[in-house]
């Protein structure tokens, strides 16, 4: 008998789980922002002053979700918009004091989801499964990219 692979399935309860888990540790630090506003941040934190494509591209998330959380995100004082010197028609995101004041409590937060996620996981274990989880994405974003499903 043929066992039943349900990876995608949990994966989905695990994304649900952790996104309460943290976002109740957020709001525990007075953190006003949901674990998908988070995501947008944490690439700022890399790539300040970025087009709100690449921002698009660099979070996984469609144009317009993202149009909405950014506005959120502008809302609360976490990011500004700004016209780009280059390029009139192109608009860049850039975080603001507000965000840079909270940037080490979300570190701290964002590593200790990280101890949790591997509790009792040998460096090897979490080796090999993050390499197994960065081919399950590169299957699903090849896919993607060629059924242009996006």
């Amino acid at each position: 008998m043929k066992r039943q692979r349900h990876g995608g399935f949990l994966i989905a309860k695990i994304h649900q789980i952790a996104g309460r888990i943290f976002g109740k540790k957020l709001r525990n630090a007075g953190i006003d922002l949901n674990p998908a506003q988070g995501r947008i941040i944490f690439v700022l934190w890399h790539t300040d002053r970025i087009p709100i494509s690449e921002l698009a591209q660099k979070t996984s998330l469609g144009k317009s979700t993202l149009t909405s959380m950014i506005d959120r995100l502008e809302a609360s004082g976490y990011v500004t918009r700004i016209p780009c010197s280059e390029d009139r028609r192109e608009i860049l995101i850039e975080r603001t004091d507000k965000d840079k004041a909270f940037e080490k409590i979300y570190t701290r937060l964002s590593g200790d989801m990280t101890r949790l996620f591997y509790h009792g996981f040998s460096n090897k274990e979490i080796s090999q499964f993050e390499d197994c989880l960065v081919r399950i994405y590169e299957n699903l974003a090849g896919y993607e990219a060629q059924s242009g499903s996006r």
